[in-house]
C-alpha cells in the first residue's frame, strides 16, 4: 500500500498473515515521505519499497538508499515514475540542443543506481514492452550518459535554473 507513516497495526497484521499463509510471497510499501522508508526498514516487515526515483527526482540518493540496511537485510527497491510522468521525454522541457531521453534511457538511469533492483513501467502496447526489455538488456548507463541524464533531470525539475541564479 501507499503510506507516509506506519500503516495501522490491523493492516500490518493482515498483510503478515497473508505472507505467513503463503498467499503472497512479498510485501511492498510505497510512499512519498522518503525519510520514512529507512524507519520502516528497521521493522523488517516489508520485502520491497516502491520509491519515486528518476533523473529529476533524485532525493532518494540522499534520504533513502544510504539510510537502508546493507544487503541481505535491505529491502528491495522498486523505482517508479522513471520518466517523471513523461516530462523527461519532452524536448520542449530540455535545454536547446540537448538529446531527448527515451523511456529506455530513463529506465536505464534508474537501474544504473546500485540500490535500485527494479523499475516499474506501464507499457501501453507491445512496442513499449519491447522498449522496457531492451532497456534492461542495455545495462547501466556509462558515466557520460549518467551526466547527460542528470543534466536533463536538473533542467526538467528546475534545479538547473536555480543553480544559475545562485552562481
Amino acid at each position: 500500500g501507499w503510506y507516509n507513516r506506519r500503516p495501522p497495526q490491523p493492516t500490518l497484521d493482515a498483510a503478515l498473515e497473508l505472507r505467513e499463509k503463503g498467499r503472497v510471497r512479498s510485501l511492498m510499501m510505497s510512499g512519498h515521505q522518503r525519510t520514512f522508508f529507512p524507519e520502516m526498514a528497521r521493522d523488517g516487515i516489508f520485502d520491497l519499497f516502491m520509491v519515486r526515483y528518476n533523473a529529476a527526482h533524485r532525493g532518494a540518493e540522499r534520504e533513502v538508499f544510504p539510510a537502508l540496511p546493507a544487503p541481505p537485510e535491505r529491502p528491495g527497491i522498486c523505482a517508479y515514475t522513471a520518466t517523471r510522468w513523461g516530462s523527461l521525454l519532452e524536448a520542449k522541457r530540455l535545454p536547446a540542443g540537448e538529446r531527448v531521453p527515451s523511456a529506455a534511457d530513463c529506465y536505464r538511469f534508474c537501474l544504473s543506481h546500485p540500490d535500485v533492483d527494479m523499475v516499474l513501467c506501464g507499457p501501453a502496447d507491445g512496442e513499449q514492452v519491447k522498449v522496457a526489455c531492451q532497456a534492461r538488456a542495455g545495462g547501466p548507463l556509462d558515466p557520460d550518459e549518467l551526466a547527460w541524464m542528470r543534466r536533463a533531470g536538473d533542467h526538467v525539475s528546475g534545479r538547473a535554473a536555480l543553480g544559475r541564479l545562485m552562481d
